[in-house]
């Protein structure tokens, strides 16, 4: 803006200044050059243009961007001037030669030096000088690229091909690391560098009055200039958009919680999916939950033979039914509405549904409220997978997958303890079957239900403050999309019977909840702890500062899907187990909450007698 505020003025000096000249030059007289008049009529004119050009405001223009509406504010500003300078140049009548020639003169060659200026600028970031002429799009959403000149092309050719993008409008290009500021790709400037990022966007602000989205592309899709951008984006209140992974699309969508994982979102490669699922009877327990219909839509992308759902929800199940009625009209469904605790309704159901898979994915998973009713957990989380597994050996299945958690490992809790016996179960069940098993650990799961990113949503919309468990707390976490192709992809690799093998996905470094909090704050275009507060409000009940997803003596083994690993571990032999587990769950029948979670710590011994001892006296 002084740039712009210097030259301005500056050529209103060499203006007066070549009008005086040209009027000493074309007299007849033979008088000598009057300097004094020249002095004084330049420092007027200049003072005036000065003036005019602060109070219309045009040292806030940006010449690149130029049109209509700034050439009509030049026009405005020139006869500004020359209201200003008129009672200066009366009063100095005497001591001017041939004043109102001179000022014509002036006012032209000024006009001249102000549009040439700009039209330079034009010529130089998009080629299209006369630009300047033109009025500017009003209707659409302006926005900023930020990315690398590939997929800038590719982006830019999309928008002015398809008529549904009109209501975008790109301002400008923002390299990672711009060199030549000035250049243009299909016509749009490069403004600069991801470090001038925020001076661009208060420039943009400044010139047509509304903040720009910043829309990434290419290589600025990567976590670390994700969050680097939003927080420069936070301070302005500027959106901050991505451009979606269908390249024939290219459709601009909102940044999601997602695509700030401290890894890339893994697409697993789905052909060895479809080997066991094309053509298969597919069943899937809790298929109206959040991973639970995830895995129903990827498996009926596979065009099964048939897909039976259970679920103990009938608005899940209805609202799931429905989908698949709508999305996938001529695959065979079958829903069913019950407990995955009925032993009977289970084994009816499987036996009818005769399945070559079962994804069992029903199950309690709340931490502080399994905290509260142990026996909840027990009799869905161990008894409900039991049944499941047992159900799916009588109807002859092929592949039984159980979805685990990385709380199963070293349990301080019922929820992770629950689904470590669990684990311990199945391997016992499916032993020696003509079952391959299959179990899958991973993390929590971004948007699921009950996690902490619709949490974070929800309070961010009230306007704070957003809650955090432990300021140290981390957890891994996974999208819904990549935990149900794990799980998939998990079922397709178990190819030997009699054995339960279990899985995990290299999920990468564990993300602080911290972080988490304030990433999403910024996502809506917020600061935090200025605008939105975060509280500690202390870990909940059975709840860790850290997760992990194998125990010390549990070894990793690569697979042949690149990204999954297999656990291999030992299961300790336990003559006691089975009269055991049947102990506990009795037990959990009859509502002993202290009795179950003591018996809970006996069959699990990672959850040991202590911690088992502290919930049994509260219990108690």
């Amino acid at each position: 803006m002084a740039l712009t505020l210097t030259f301005d003025i500056a050529m209103a000096g060499v203006a007066t200044t070549l009008a005086h000249l040209d009027t000493y030059f074309s007299q007849e007289s033979g008088d000598p050059f009057n300097v004094q008049g020249w002095l004084l009529s330049t420092a007027a004119f200049m003072t005036a243009a000065a003036a005019a050009l602060v109070l219309g405001g045009i040292h806030r223009q940006v010449w690149r961007h130029m049109g209509a509406p700034d050439a009509w504010r030049l026009v405005q500003v020139i006869a500004l001037t020359v209201l200003f300078y008129l009672p200066v140049m009366v009063a100095l009548n005497g001591a001017l030669t041939s004043p109102v020639p001179t000022l014509l003169l002036a006012i032209g060659f000024w006009t001249i030096a102000l549009f040439g200026g700009r039209m330079v600028a034009r010529w130089r970031s998009t080629q299209r000088p006369m630009q300047i002429f033109q009025q500017l799009p009003k209707d659409g959403q302006p926005i900023l690229l930020l990315g690398n000149q590939d997929s800038w092309i590719d982006v830019l050719r999309r928008l002015e091909g398809r008529n549904s993008d009109k209501a975008v409008r790109v301002l400008g290009l923002v390299e990672m690391d711009a060199h030549e500021p000035g250049r243009a790709v299909r016509g749009v400037p490069i403004l600069g560098s991801l470090k001038e990022l925020s001076d661009i966007i208060e420039i943009m602000v400044l010139r047509y009055g509304e903040t720009p989205w910043v829309a990434l592309t290419g290589t600025a899709r990567t976590p670390a200039v994700m969050l680097q951008v939003l927080e420069v984006t936070s301070r302005h209140g500027a959106e901050i958009m991505a451009l979606g992974h269908d390249a024939a699309a290219q459709v601009l969508e909102p940044l999601r919680p997602a695509d700030l994982l401290a890894r890339p979102e893994r697409h697993l490669d789905m052909q060895p999916v479809r080997g066991i699922l094309t053509g298969a009877r597919v069943l899937v327990t809790g298929g109206g939950g959040s991973i639970g219909s995830e895995l129903v839509r990827q498996v009926a992308r596979e065009a099964p033979a048939e897909l039976t759902i259970i679920d103990f929800s009938e608005y899940n199940l209805y609202q799931i039914e429905m989908e698949l009625k709508r999305d996938w009209p001529k695959l065979k469904i079958s829903c069913h509405l019950g407990d995955i605790r009925d032993e009977a309704r289970m084994l009816d159901i499987f036996m009818t549904a005769r399945p070559d898979t079962v994804l069992h994915a029903a199950a309690l998973k709340h931490v502080p409220l399994m905290e509260r009713h142990a026996c909840e957990a027990i009799l869905t989380n161990v008894a409900g997978a039991r049944i499941a597994a047992q159900s799916a050996v009588a109807a002859g299945a092929k592949r039984f997958v159980f979805i685990s958690t990385d709380k199963a490992v070293d349990p301080d809790n019922v929820m992770g303890a629950t689904k470590r016996l669990a684990e311990l179960c199945i391997g016992r069940i499916l032993a020696g079957s003509d079952t391959a098993g299959a179990m899958v650990r991973f993390g929590n799961v971004l948007g699921s239900s009950g996690s902490v990113v619709p949490l974070f949503e929800r309070q961010i919309a009230q306007g704070g403050p957003v809650t955090i468990t432990d300021p140290d707390a981390t957890r891994f976490f996974m999208t819904i999309e990549e935990a149900s192709a794990l799980v998939l992809q998990a079922a397709a690799l178990q190819e030997k019977t009699g054995e339960a093998g279990l899985y995990v996905l290299d999920m990468g470094a564990p993300i602080p909840i911290r972080q988490l909090a304030e990433t999403m704050i910024r996502l809506k275009g917020k600061v935090p702890y200025v605008d939105i507060a975060i509280e500690t409000m202390g870990l909940r009940e059975g709840e860790k500062l850290h997760e992990e997803l194998t125990y010390p003596h549990e070894a990793l083994q690569a697979t042949p899907i690149s990204g999954v690993q297999q656990v291999c571990y030992e299961d300790t032999p336990n003559e006691l187990f089975n009269k055991q587990l049947l102990q506990l769950i009795e037990t959990a029948r009859s509502h002993q909450p202290a009795e179950a979670v003591r018996l809970l710590g006996v069959l699990v011994p990672e959850y040991g007698s202590e911690r088992a001892e502290l919930l049994y006296r509260k219990l108690a």
